[in-house]
């Protein structure tokens, strides 16, 4: 017996819009692993991309998000983006969002790099994220919604049949619980917090990649990894996001001695797409050269830009010097689970959608402020599809497999991890350095660890368990990307190689590794050759 018709796994704005749309006639439980407001969609301060003036248009929009992608995005999910992300907008309006305005009282449209004209809206400055988060839980029905907080997901449950039927958490308290559905979508965000240096919430570990494998899911473009270029350097490390909107203002990087480091790098220059710019970046910290962003010629920036002027002095910065020390750290993840526009998995049952998800749509590397309107456009789909099912046509056994074995388990810690992903995995990668921290994580018996039960490991343990694996992916499929192409730079493969690899994906199961023609409708071989018996075996 179903308790829940649909259960999302996350709490930011791809699951709050899912949850919104398909509760208007379906029951639905949200978990999330912290607090509703722990997400990266909270935390996101650039704002959202959708083509809203009359100098622009969607195919505009489309155009800069393939040239940001290195053109290896999936054009529908592309065309779908951008054609439905005005009405997304609009639709957040009339229910009362409220987007910063210019003095005229229309709604201000900021840059940032690699969008070829103003189209970026903003709340409060530098807090979209967290406007489009309030405004969603405001909307979110309390009728037919129940949310379970602080309880992390670590096993999705499989039937026999090869259906997702619920999953298994467990709470603060060590207690682990069982919730059955007929849908299960994962909204559980990137895998950011990997590395040492990352804008990320510390939550996103990729949690939902590993349990999708785990169960059987297809997961592609794993070594899509974009490093946003400025984070605050401050105390030897690098964290909080200097939104690119301040560049988008005017600011431009330089190095100690004052010289602007993009000049010659790119027709953008320090709005250039930002694997050019992280890249740039890396090049003169490897050889002990610090960066700054000059942010003299931003006027009242503390009111332009008010959380992170607040972010700055608490780090010790005094932005009267017009200088911020800056440093590239993992921000977005172009790979994860595969998907269909729709949101479905290569498991019938099983959902994805935001950054956890995988349709293509930012190819090789993101255009800046897509991630929120993805989560929006894509949600609402997902919620839509989901809502228009008519599952009481539909049997399906609860009788789920639990035949994992136990295993007394060496692991390392989490913050080796971390300082291996951000050395060996990192802005600059080549064949030497995978192949060092592909030996490193093989000493921790990764075949075993996707089929090991979870069930009985500490929290932390479950953790470090799923860090591995994602870890183990992204190396895996670096290593096979002879080429440099966005958000992934091998210096031993530095040009693209578009005979080869520009239409062609790394993708995963827990059984084999498949290549295959970019634009291969993944999910729907997989539930064919599941439902026949086989699993790309």
């Amino acid at each position: 017996m179903f308790t829940n018709d649909i259960i999302i796994i996350g709490s930011g704005i791809a699951a709050l819009q899912t949850a919104i749309e398909s509760s208007k006639v379906k029951n639905v439980r949200i978990i999330t692993k912290s607090k509703l407001r722990d997400s990266n969609s909270y935390l996101a301060q650039g704002g959202v991309a959708a083509a809203f003036s009359d100098k622009d248009s969607p195919a505009l929009h489309g155009k800069d998000t393939v040239d940001a992608g290195r053109y290896y995005n999936d054009l529908a999910a592309v065309n779908s983006l951008v054609e439905k992300g005005p009405d997304a907008i609009r639709q957040l309006i009339e229910d009362g969002m409220c987007f910063d305005k210019d003095e005229s009282g229309n709604i201000s449209l900021g840059m940032e790099g690699a969008h070829s004209v103003r189209r970026i809206l903003h709340f409060n400055g530098d807090a979209t994220g967290k406007g489009i988060i309030n405004h969603l839980l405001n909307k979110l029905s309390s009728s037919n919604v129940n949310i379970s907080e602080c309880e992390t997901a670590i096993e999705l449950l499989v039937n026999k049949s090869g259906h997702c039927v619920g999953v298994m958490t467990v709470n603060e308290n060590g207690q682990y619980m069982h919730y059955f559905a007929r849908h299960v979508v994962l909204a559980t965000g990137g895998c950011g917090a990997l590395y040492e240096y990352s804008s990320n919430s510390q939550n996103a570990t990729g949690d939902g990649i590993a349990l999708a494998i785990r169960a059987g899911a297809v997961v592609r473009d794993m070594e899509f990894i974009q490093f946003h270029p400025t984070l605050l350097f401050s105390h030897g490390r690098a964290s909080g996001l200097i939104s690119e909107a301040v560049r988008g203002e005017g600011a431009i990087l330089v190095n100690a001695c004052g010289m602007k480091i993009m000049e010659g790098q790119h027709v953008l220059k320090d709005l250039a797409p930002r694997h050019v710019v992280s890249q740039t970046i890396f090049s003169h910290l490897e050889i002990g050269d610090r960066v700054y962003l000059d942010i003299s010629m931003i006027k009242d920036f503390e009111v332009r830009f008010p959380s992170i002027a607040t972010y700055c002095k608490d780090s010790g910065i005094d932005l009267t010097k017009g200088k911020i020390p800056v440093a590239p750290g993992s921000h977005f993840l172009m790979g994860g689970i595969s998907t269909d526009t729709k949101g479905r998995t290569s498991i019938p049952g099983l959902y994805a959608v935001g950054e956890v998800s995988c349709s293509g749509l930012h190819g090789a590397n993101r255009l800046a402020s897509n991630s929120l309107l993805e989560g929006l456009v894509y949600g609402k789909e997902l919620g839509h599809y989901l809502s228009s099912l008519n599952d009481s046509l539909q049997t399906i056994d609860l009788d789920f497999v639990d035949s994992r074995e136990d295993l007394s388990l060496h692991l390392p810690n989490e913050s080796e991890i971390k300082k291996m992903m951000m050395r060996y995995v990192g802005i600059v990668r080549d064949e030497k350095g995978l192949r060092t921290i592909k030996d490193w994580l093989e000493r921790y018996d990764l075949s075993s660890l996707l089929y090991i039960r979870l069930q009985g490991l500490s929290p932390e343990q479950c953790k470090v368990v799923l860090m591995l694996i994602n870890a183990w992916i992204i190396t895996e499929a670096a290593l096979l990307r002879t080429e440099s192409r966005g958000g992934h730079f091998r210096s031993d493969f530095p040009f693209e190689n578009d005979y080869k690899w520009r239409n062609r994906t790394i993708s995963f199961t827990k059984n084999h590794l498949i290549s295959t023609k970019k634009g291969t409708a993944l999910y729907e071989q997989a539930e064919a050759k599941t439902n026949a018996g086989s699993f790309f075996y």
